[in-house]
């Protein structure tokens, strides 16, 4: 029964939580959250895109193209601040190598699901771009 495939999964996603990646990343998300000059750049960002979609929405004659320019240089420079801030680098990283944790897991059970042995799927290696309609397949 499906049941106990699920109770084993809830185990099995508990464990995840204990692991060295999971718990980098919830550090890197706790420490990103109590980062004053990073939350300070990500809300500028976010009234800044506000402010460039505000204007790009209007028409033609309405459009002022000197704004449009400066908004854009604005949102980029913003962007690039907030991907350089210390704090973010680290959360990207844990990010990438919690995503590469959950790749496996996922190749894992698409092996099961296809009729494979689980027990042999290795750790994917490359990216996984989360469409697997360009997936070359994970195992």
């Amino acid at each position: 029964m499906a049941k106990c495939a699920i109770d084993l999964f809830k185990e099995a996603a508990a464990q995840l939580q204990k692991e060295a990646e999971y718990l980098a990343l919830k550090g890197t998300t706790e420490k990103n959250d109590a980062d004053e000059t990073l939350q300070t750049l990500i809300g500028d960002f976010n009234l800044a895109r506000i402010d460039l979609n505000s204007e790009l929405s209007k028409s033609a004659e309405e459009k002022d193209k000197d704004r449009v320019a400066m908004l854009n240089t604005r949102v980029n420079d913003l962007y690039q601040a907030i991907m350089e801030n210390e704090s973010m680098k680290a959360y990207n990283e844990a990010k990438q190598e919690m995503e590469a944790v959950v790749a496996w897991v996922n190749a894992i059970i698409t092996t099961a699901v296809n009729g494979g042995d689980p027990m042999t799927v290795e750790q994917p290696t490359g990216g996984c771009s989360g469409s697997c309609a360009s997936c070359g397949g994970c195992h």
